[in-house]
């Protein structure tokens, strides 16, 4: 199963920020095991859901730069850091910062809070891998229209 940890994209100004949200909800298959009557979302899958953000911030940088054909994998994460813990319910704010970004991948900094106090940070830098598969193209490209707009339609 993949994992999708962002709901909506608020904001994206490449190269400069983008912001989205993460609603946190029990029913997510998360909290089946981690933990059973205490539901606290994994720092792991916080980094997932700031990487989505980021991933795509980077990607829409490179597609400015008339590089469509680009996806952003996640490969070093640094300087993270859990102040608290997200739990079911909460609703999680993403912002992703552009450090720098160019033809071999790019980096931001990340942020994530609830309730405007932070929760977690991290930088995370991502490496480009070329797609030219056009289902997979056009799966990401229904994905990033739902997080933009709601809906899987061209805008």
């Amino acid at each position: 199963m993949r994992y999708i940890l962002l709901d909506k994209i608020t904001a994206l100004k490449p190269p400069h920020m983008a912001s989205g949200v993460k609603c946190v909800s029990l029913s997510d298959d998360i909290f089946a095991d981690h933990f059973p009557g205490h539901p606290v979302m994994p720092g792991a899958m916080i980094i997932e859901s700031m990487a989505q953000l980021g991933g795509v911030l980077v990607e829409a940088s490179m597609r400015e730069r008339g590089r469509h054909d680009l996806h952003a994998l996640l490969v070093t994460v640094d300087r993270a850091k859990f102040r608290h813990q997200v739990r079911a319910g909460d609703k999680m704010e993403l912002e992703c910062l552009g450090i720098v970004v160019h033809e071999d991948g790019g980096q931001v900094r990340a942020l994530a809070r609830v309730d405007g106090k932070l929760v977690a940070e991290a930088e995370l830098a991502f490496a480009f891998a070329k797609v030219t598969n056009p289902t997979l193209l056009a799966r990401r490209r229904e994905v990033l229209n739902v997080w933009l707009t709601g809906s899987a339609e061209e805008p």
